[in-house]
């Protein structure tokens, strides 16, 4: 997901491996070495919200790489690990949209890698999302982060996929551009059995972010 000033400080520490092109190619392994160097850098900053948001984004990107690759201990350590930091990041800078964002994904990552979570986890992934698009209304990550949240939450507690695609078609209708809009859009068209518009939404999230292991699997995997 791309995220604005605060994900360019982590491009820079990254390197040549940025944090993004590890999540797109599934590089376990340069989300590991910096997730545990944001780890500690936020250890010895523990009153700078930025410093915390690094490491709760880097943790976050871990998850969702080791949810994809089916590793639910890594991805439950992970997500683990960035809410302590995402949750010092909120009381720190309360006002911060992004912070919530992350704080919500994170909680929401943390049952995905295991369902038993949900009464630990549920209430925070889903009212940190929300405080999110109250405090930011015209946020891309936002809209998707909320729709990830019901694309996976039933229906009967309070989720569903419809409310799921509602949320990534307004992403998509505040940033067309937007790869991960098209690949959730494209895995909730899927789920309702709407294989054709399905390929469509992968089709465009490869062509917008050609590097994207994840969504070319998922075109790869759906019928024609």
């Amino acid at each position: 997901m791309r995220v604005a000033i605060p994900f360019l400080t982590l491009a820079c520490l990254l390197g040549a491996g940025d944090l993004q092109n590890a999540r797109d190619t599934q590089d376990r392994a340069a989300l590991e070495r910096f997730a545990a160097e944001s780890l500690a850098d936020a250890q010895k900053q523990p009153d700078d919200p930025a410093a915390q948001y690094r490491a709760a984004i880097a943790n976050s990107y871990l998850a969702e790489v080791a949810i994809e690759l089916r590793d639910k201990n890594q991805a439950h350590s992970a997500a683990e690990a960035g809410i302590k930091a995402a949750e010092r990041a909120v009381s720190l800078k309360s006002g911060d949209a992004e912070y919530h964002r992350i704080y919500g994904t994170l909680c929401g990552q943390a049952i995905s890698a295991n369902i038993l979570q949900g009464l630990k986890y549920g209430r925070c992934a889903q009212e940190e999302v929300n405080k999110a698009v109250q405090l930011d209304p015209k946020s891309v990550q936002n809209y998707i982060a909320r729709g990830v949240g019901y694309y996976y939450l039933p229906p009967q507690f309070g989720g569903g996929n419809d409310l799921a695609m509602k949320d990534f078609q307004k992403a998509l209708e505040l940033d067309p551009s937007s790869a991960d809009a098209h690949m959730w859009l494209g895995l909730a068209f899927r789920k309702a059995n709407r294989n054709e518009e399905a390929r469509k939404q992968f089709e465009r999230a490869v062509a917008l972010n050609p590097a994207r292991v994840w969504a070319k699997q998922q075109l790869e995997k759906t019928p024609q």
